[in-house]
C-alpha cells in the first residue's frame, strides 16, 4: 500500500471550496480532512487544489504533426509532445480529436487519425504517456469513405467518442463560402487555385453523401457504444436532428438558439475556451461568456490551446460574477468525465481517482505548479 498526504491547500471540491487536506491511497482519494494534519504530509502552501482536468476535443496534437503548412512531423514525437503540453496544462484525461476526412483533393486537410492512433499506441507501448488518452474520431459527413473509414478504426481500437462534423462552406461554422476559403487558405498555406477545387469538391459532396453518412456514423457509433457530439449546430433544424441521433455534447454551437435548444433538450454544450479568453469566437460566432451568462454553458474544451482550459475556468469568475470557482471547474472536469461515462474521476471526493492539479495565481493567471496522475506526478 502506498499513501501520500497533501496539506495546506484550498481544495476545489464539486460544490465549495474548503482548507484541508487530503489522503490518497493506492492512487484512489481515501480521506478529505479539515483538521490535524498526517505527519509526512506534502505541504501545498495554500495553493488550489483542483480535480485533474478532462478534456473531450483537442486537435492540438495535428499542430505538432504539421508545425508548418506542407511540413510533416514525426507521428510519435509529435504525440509526445502534445501529451507533455497537456499534462504541464493540467489535464490528466484527454480526448485527442482525430480526422477522419477522407477529402483527397482536399490539399493538406485530409484526415490523419490511423497515423496518430499508430503513435498514441506506440507510446502507450512505451509507458512514455503523462496523461491518459482516449480517441475522439471527428468524421466528416460529407465525404464519400467517411464511414467505412471510421469502421475499419472502430474494428481495431477503442473509440470513445464521435463528432459529426459538416466543414461544408455556406453553413454551421462557415456561414458564407469567401469565410471558409480565408480560414483555410491561411491555416493550410493553398493556393486560391487549389481552393477554388475544394470548395467546388465539397459543395458537391455534401449534396451526395452528407445525409446517408450521418445516418451512417450515427448507427456505427451507437453499435460500438461511443458517446455521440454534434458540431456547430446553428439552427433549430440542427438541433432537432442531433436529438433524433441520440446526441449528448453539442459542440461550438454557433448561435445562442442553437445552444438553448440544446441545452433545454439535455444535451451538453460545450464551447471552446479559447473562445471565451479571447473574449469571442475568432469566427464570429456566439461567444461562450454570453452562454455561460445565460446559464447555457456545460462543459469548456480547450480546443487549440491547451493551457487555456485552466485559464478559462478562472476567467469565467470574473467575467460572470455569478459564477463561483467549484461551478466554473465542474465545467473542465466534473461534467466532462460524467458525459463520457468516466465515473471515477471528474472530483476530489472520496473513492475517485487522485488525479489532481496544484495551482497558484500569478496576479489573476493561474499557474500550474503541479500534476499527479492517480497518485503519480507527471508535470
Amino acid at each position: 500500500m502506498t499513501e501520500q498526504v497533501f496539506a495546506n491547500a484550498r481544495l476545489v471540491l464539486a460544490d465549495e471550496i474548503i482548507s484541508g487536506h487530503i489522503t490518497v491511497t493506492n492512487g484512489a482519494i481515501s480521506a478529505i480532512g479539515t483538521g490535524a494534519v498526517p505527519a509526512g504530509a506534502e505541504d501545498l502552501g495554500g495553493d488550489y487544489l483542483l480535480p485533474g482536468l478532462v478534456e473531450l476535443h483537442t486537435d492540438h496534437v495535428e499542430g505538432h504533426l504539421a508545425p508548418r503548412p506542407k511540413v510533416r512531423w514525426n507521428p510519435f514525437a509529435a504525440m509526445l509532445a502534445h501529451d507533455a503540453q497537456v499534462a504541464a496544462s493540467g489535464i490528466t484525461t484527454v480526448f485527442d480529436s482525430l480526422r477522419v476526412w477522407p477529402d483527397k483533393k482536399a490539399v493538406g486537410m485530409d484526415g490523419d487519425a490511423p497515423l496518430l492512433i499508430a503513435a498514441l499506441e506506440q507510446a502507450r507501448a512505451a509507458d512514455a504517456l503523462r496523461a491518459e488518452h482516449f480517441i475522439h474520431l471527428r468524421c466528416e459527413i460529407p465525404t464519400d469513405t467517411v464511414v467505412e473509414d471510421a469502421e475499419a478504426i472502430l474494428k481495431k481500437t477503442p473509440v470513445h467518442l464521435i463528432s459529426l462534423m459538416d466543414h461544408t462552406p455556406g453553413q454551421r461554422q462557415f456561414a458564407t463560402i469567401d469565410q471558409f476559403r480565408s480560414y483555410y487558405m491561411k491555416k493550410s498555406g493553398i493556393s486560391a487555385e487549389e481552393m477554388d477545387v475544394i470548395v467546388t469538391s465539397r459543395l458537391d459532396f455534401h449534396a451526395r453523401y452528407a445525409r446517408d453518412n450521418r445516418a451512417g456514423l450515427v448507427a456505427l457509433a451507437h453499435a460500438h457504444g461511443c458517446v455521440v457530439a454534434s458540431h456547430d449546430d446553428g439552427t433549430p433544424e440542427h438541433v432537432a436532428e442531433a436529438i433524433g441521433d441520440g446526441v449528448a455534447i453539442a459542440e461550438f454551437p454557433t448561435t445562442e438558439e442553437a445552444a438553448r435548444l440544446s441545452h433545454e433538450a439535455g444535451i451538453r454544450v460545450l464551447m471552446g475556451a479559447p473562445n471565451l479568453v479571447r473574449g469571442g469566437s475568432h469566427t464570429g460566432n456566439v461567444s461562450a461568456e454570453e452562454l455561460a451568462r445565460g446559464g447555457r454553458l456545460d462543459i469548456l474544451s480547450s480546443d487549440y490551446v491547451p493551457s487555456s482550459l485552466l485559464w478559462a475556468a478562472f476567467d469565467l469568475t470574473r467575467r460572470v460574477l455569478s459564477i463561483q470557482l467549484p461551478e466554473a471547474v465542474r465545467m473542465i472536469t466534473k461534467t466532462p468525465a460524467e458525459v463520457a461515462g468516466l465515473a471515477d474521476r471528474g472530483e476530489i471526493a472520496i473513492g475517485r481517482r487522485a488525479d489532481l492539479v496544484r495551482v497558484a495565481l500569478a496576479g489573476e493567471m493561474p499557474v500550474v505548479k503541479g500534476v499527479w496522475r492517480e497518485g503519480r506526478r507527471v508535470a
